[in-house]
Order: C-alpha cells, then structure tokens, then sequence
C-alpha cells in the first residue's frame, strides 16, 4: 500500500524559516538607529537609499553596498547595542519556546542584517541556525563591504536548500514564515507559507495571512484551524476610529473644504510628532494614549503608519473630487472598510483565494454597510456602483495601501458616472 502523501495542512513542520525584520523586531529601525548615531546627513542617505528598494526603484544588493558603504567605519558595538534596545515582537520568545518543545528546528534568514547580529537574535531566541549578510571588518568597525548569498538574487532560497538538506528534510516538512516580497523565492510550492503582517506580494503567495501577535503564527504552523473569535476591545476601537472617517464630509459642508483640511493636516503633524516620541519612550498627552489603545501589538513596536494614510487617503479625495462624489467616496469607505475587517475577523469561514487575510463574510458586510454610507449622498444605483468598486479594491491584493487606494479609485469612479 502506498503511503499517503502528506500536505503542509496536515503535518507539523520539522524546521521553520523565520524571516527578521518586520517579523522578530520592527522592519528598518536597525538602520534607523545606526543612522542617527552617526550624523544627519548619514541618516538621509540611508533612508533615501532604503527608500528606492522599498518603491520598488533599485534593486536589493546595490542599494545594500550603499547603505553599508554609508556606515563605513561604525564599530560592531554600536549595532549590537542598537538591537538590544530593539523590542522584540509580542510573544516571539514564547513562539520559539514552543517550537522547541515540540522539538522543531528553527532558522532565521536576514537578507539586510549583518549575521553577527543575526547570530546574536538567534542565541537570544534560542534559535539553531542563523544567517544574514556577511560583512568586512577590520578591528571592531564595519569596512563598508558587504558579501553572501542572503544578498543575490534567490539567495534565501539557496539558504533554505541548505538549511533542508543539512537538516535531511524535504521541502513539505518546512515552513517560512516572512513578510515582505524578498521573501517570495522561498515561497515554494509544497512548503507551508505564513505571511505575517504581509506586503500584497507574500499575501497572494501565502498559504495563512496571521496579523498581531507573532504567537498567531502556531496555529497555522501546527495545521490547526482559526479559532472565531468577537472582535477584541481594541479593535473595535480602532475600527471605530475607521469609521469615524464617514463624518468628514458633514464637518466639510459645516466649516468649509479648507479649514477640514487644515485640521487634517495639523492633526498628521501632531500625530507624526508623537509616533517619533513614542518610539522613543515618550508620550504625547492623548495622541499616545489612543494609539495604545488601537494599535496592535506588532504594529507598537515600530512608527504606526495605518492612520497617516487614513488621513491622507480622506484628503486627498476630499481635495481632488467635487461634491457629491467625495463625500460618498469617504462614507463607504469608511464604513465598507472597518466593517469588512470586524465582520470577517469574527464570522471567517471562506478565505478568498490570492488574498488569504480576508474573508467572503468579511467582503459581504463590508459591501453592505458601504452601499448604505454610500446612499447618504448618492442615489442607491450610485452607491452600489462605489461599494462594488471599495470593496474590490479592499479585496485584491494591491502595492498601495488600501487606506490611499479605496477612496482615491472610489472617488474617481464615482465622478465618472455623476
């Protein structure tokens, strides 16, 4: 009798991959911090050269030697000194504790990091393989080259090849877990693939999209199903700031287009402000204190970008389209949006296909109540038009934000057909 064959969904893996940055600690603060240590004008030079791999405008490996170029000459303390103050993601000690018991071997792959800080994250985590960009020293400073397979094109993928084949393994006893698209050579077919907090690249590769606590990753590491649960109170606060959004346009009519968007703009500063004092271990009176209480546990270890494009998503639309077409742009995006995500993290049953992290309930009630927001300063007709087009957008898995593309493309559709 043949022996049955086996899928990522229903064996436990024998060795995991965790991608670093954005999965263990928060994506670019190594950098960020290294930057500041050194100069101004150093820390403008590594963001503008970060700032082209993540558009998409320059490929990894060269804007790598550029940015390490840039910190010729920081010393090996500095960058050790850097990661231990980074906070770790929620419940990633207890994630590996848990693989262990179970007797899984883990590995992280960096393709940004030096390995000796790789290294020096694995012995924290207790993790058994370590790899990152190897990097010339000389003494205790950094040379400014940089060489190893993490850093050429599908160089992780021959990393996990040998990383399975020390480990005699095959492919479907593996499982990566990764969340951005430099991930996507490892994204193998017959591996299990987890995106957490994915860019759209990972989430249409992924076979599980998990958000929040890193310890959300070992049901879908373990084969298990996702537990239903209500909407925690967090939640529905942040989603009810969302859908606060559907006011704007009543606020606009009342004291004028420009003094609404003045206050959204003071309201960004404001904001801006204190996400770079929280960060840092300060507060902003109030402005701190609603982050904390909507902002995941993930997303509180790095600069909340979530409300930045919230805000700007609403003015822009509200700049570029006339009325009626604006305001019912943002009502059904307002509501369509947060109700999509707390109907689906509640009701989830039917993941839709090239977008894991979203649900058919989640997409149905989301079109409801956006037709309803849509109808308040639309004909009906109209509005089912809007909600189509919100909730389409919503759905696929896009490069943009959803929070800039939903009402953007709605509004447009909208003035179209007015």
């Amino acid at each position: 009798m043949k022996k049955p064959l086996t899928t990522p969904s229903n064996t436990k893996p024998k060795l995991v991959v965790f991608d670093v940055e954005g999965v263990l600690i928060p994506r670019n603060r190594v950098f960020f911090d290294v930057g500041k240590s050194i100069g101004a004008w150093a820390l403008l030079k590594i963001l503008f050269f970060g700032g082209l791999y993540e558009i998409g405008a320059a490929p990894l490996k060269p804007v790598l030697k550029r940015i390490f170029r840039v910190m010729r000459g920081v010393k090996i303390d500095v960058f050790t000194q850097t990661l231990e103050q980074l906070p770790l993601m929620p419940t990633a000690r207890a994630v590996f504790a848990s693989l262990k018991a179970n007797g899984c071997k883990t590995a992280l792959i960096s393709s940004g990091l030096p390995t000796f800080l790789v290294k020096k994250l694995a012995d924290l985590l207790g993790v058994d393989y370590a790899v990152g960009v190897e990097v010339g020293v000389n003494g205790d400073a950094l040379t400014g080259e940089i060489w190893g397979d993490t850093i050429e094109r599908n160089g992780k993928l021959q990393v996990l090849k040998e990383l399975v084949a020390s480990e005699g393994v095959s492919l479907e006893e593996c499982a990566v877990v990764a969340d951005d698209r430099n991930n996507a050579a490892i994204f193998l077919k017959g591996i299990r693939k987890i995106g957490y907090n994915p860019d759209f690249l990972i989430r249409i590769k992924a076979d599980t999209v998990v958000s929040g606590k890193l310890s959300n990753v070992l049901p879908a590491l373990n084969g298990e199903s996702k537990v239903k649960t209500l909407p925690s109170k967090k939640e529905v606060f942040r989603e009810s700031i969302h859908a606060s959004g559907f006011f704007v346009p009543f606020l606009a009519l009342l004291f004028g287009l420009p003094l609404v968007a003045l206050f959204i703009c003071l309201v960004v500063a404001v904001y801006t402000v204190s996400e770079f004092a929280r960060i840092r271990g300060k507060n902003v009176p109030l402005i701190s204190t609603i982050t904390h209480h909507a902002a995941s546990q993930s997303e509180l270890c790095e600069f909340t970008l979530a409300p930045l494009y919230f805000a700007f998503g609403i003015l822009l639309t509200l700049l570029i389209f006339p009325a009626p077409a604006s305001s019912a742009a943002i009502a059904i995006f307002a509501l369509g949006d947060s109700t999509a995500s707390l109907v689906g993290g509640a009701l989830s049953k039917r993941h839709l296909p090239f977008n894991r992290g979203k649900t058919l309930e989640g997409s149905v009630g989301g079109f409801f109540f956006a037709f309803l927001a849509g109808s308040v300063f639309v004909s009906p007709w109209i509005a089912l038009v809007g909600a189509a087009v919100a909730m389409t957008i919503e759905y696929l898995p896009l490069p943009v934000n959803d929070n800039l593309l939903i009402p953007l493309c709605t509004g447009l559709a909208l003035t179209l057909i007015l």
